[in-house]
């Protein structure tokens, strides 16, 4: 039975709506087909990847009458690269549907009463609007179907991109990318060429063998530029080779930094990279606040976006000057600094570590003597002897990840019971369970969807709460 469903093709069907998270929505059958691939308007055939009683996945293999509105994609990995999946579709029609599915999630999985929803707050850029790019190097170069059926190509080729949605040994040989400034095509570009050249081994993730691993890549506003090469062992010879190379070929680069990591994943949040060149770190700017931003450290990938969301952020907390401020998930301290001004006090609390080192940093740089940043859990942190000390809050601003807040800090924020709540979210799934756990002693005053990411189907979220 499994087999036979992987093999149903609906022909030439009538895409009628958007769905969530970029699926489109076609009816056949009396089933609701989610498809990817597709904008509404479209007529396609459909390969079923999934199918179930009342609704079936599938994704759009032909366009067989494009929408009226259907743009022709801008980038060539379109299609095959998991990211910019809205390319064809306008970015007004983008902002509607992202604006569809914030208050659908809020209404249909918070459950709680809502203000009418503000209408999202769109960006000026949609190419060249991030600030933090991460490529992957690969022996496993991925090959289209046409690449596939070619004799001539060899199928073991190097390649430094991204991953493959869904094929974690893979990765697309990406040339041009518009999600940053054009020097990020320089960077990836002249590693690549150099790197075969040298016939230096690129990373087997399967075997846990090659040399170059993944280049992380910081373009901020201020112009400063930090690329951090990761290597899966040292070669010291190798590694001066490359990296003056680099330095030379892209002399924009303000800081240059290697770390070696010989474990299995790939991620440096326990690692060290070493600085080869400059001071080890760059600077970003939101309104007249400076950030230091080191290579382990998390800030909004936005920089534009993230000054209007912060100023949401700011708005929503309501501040007079005589407010104490707690900002969970304070990061290197961005939300906190940001809305300092009108604030007695701020409280950042933040699980990294270094990244709380950056917020005090950034504090301090920035004459913000008023706000106070601490590492670890905010479950075991803000006890009766914390708030003895610093305060109780009367505004609380939390930016968690896109998994949402933990439910005993839920249960922590109502036994706190400050009297706004500023919630900033990346999902507004998760966002609206939240909201609902929230609602036994708050009610919702304001929602405010923002766009950080022009041609994908992510949305920021920004809710103010108070309390009851």
């Amino acid at each position: 039975m499994k087999k036979k469903q992987k093999n149903i093709l609906l022909e030439n069907i009538e895409v009628t709506d958007y769905a969530a998270e970029g699926k489109a929505i076609a009816r056949h059958d009396g089933k609701v087909i989610f498809i990817s691939g597709a904008i509404p308007g479209d007529y396609a055939d459909v390969q079923i990847t999934k199918s179930k009683k009342d609704w079936a996945e599938g994704r759009a293999i032909r366009i067989t009458q494009p929408a009226a509105d259907r743009l022709i994609p801008f980038c060539s990995h379109f299609g095959v690269c998991g990211g910019c999946k809205w390319q064809m579709l306008p970015y007004e029609k983008q902002l509607q549907y992202k604006q569809q599915e914030a208050e659908q999630n809020l209404k249909r999985i918070g459950k709680v009463d809502l203000p009418p929803i503000m209408p999202i707050i769109g960006s000026a850029d949609t190419i060249h609007y991030r600030n933090k790019l991460e490529f992957t190097f690969s022996n496993k170069r991925f090959l289209t179907t046409d690449e596939i059926s070619d004799s001539g190509v060899v199928p073991q080729q190097d390649a430094l991109g991204y991953h493959v949605p869904r094929i974690f040994d893979k990765v697309i040989d990406i040339h041009t990318c518009y999600l940053m400034d054009d020097v990020n095509n320089s960077i990836r570009n002249t590693i690549r060429d150099f790197a075969k050249k040298q016939q230096y081994t690129f990373y087997d993730i399967r075997e846990h063998s090659g040399w170059l691993r993944n280049i992380i890549v910081r373009y901020c506003s201020t112009g400063e530029l930090m690329v951090n090469i990761c290597l899966n062992y040292e070669e010291e010879n190798d590694r001066k080779a490359l990296l003056d190379h680099l330095l030379k070929e892209v002399p924009s680069i303000t800081t240059l930094l290697y770390t070696i990591n010989p474990k299995w994943n790939d991620s440096i949040y326990d690692l060290t990279p070493q600085v080869y060149f400059g001071k080890g770190f760059v600077t970003e700017k939101l309104e007249d606040f400076e950030f230091i931003i080191s290579p382990k450290s998390f800030f909004q990938t936005n920089t534009k976006q993230a000054e209007k969301l912060y100023t949401v952020t700011r708005d929503f907390a309501g501040l007079t000057g005589n407010e104490i401020v707690y900002d969970l998930y304070c990061g290197t301290g961005s939300i906190g600094i940001f809305v300092s001004k009108l604030a007695k006090k701020v409280i950042g609390v933040e699980v990294i570590e270094d990244a709380v080192e950056d917020a005090r940093k950034n504090a301090a740089n920035n004459n913000v003597n008023h706000a106070h940043f601490f590492a670890g859990d905010v479950i075991k942190i803000c006890n009766d002897d914390f708030f003895a000390e610093h305060g109780r809050p009367d505004v609380i601003i939390t930016d968690p990840p896109r998994a949402g807040m933990h439910e005993k800090l839920v249960l922590k924020l109502l036994d706190m019971a400050a009297p706004r709540i500023v919630y900033v979210s990346c999902n507004t799934a998760t966002q609206a369970r939240d909201l609902q756990l929230l609602s036994e002693k708050y009610t919702v005053e304001k929602v405010q969807p923002v766009d950080m990411f022009p041609h994908t189907h992510h949305i920021e979220c920004v809710v103010l709460l108070k309390l009851k």
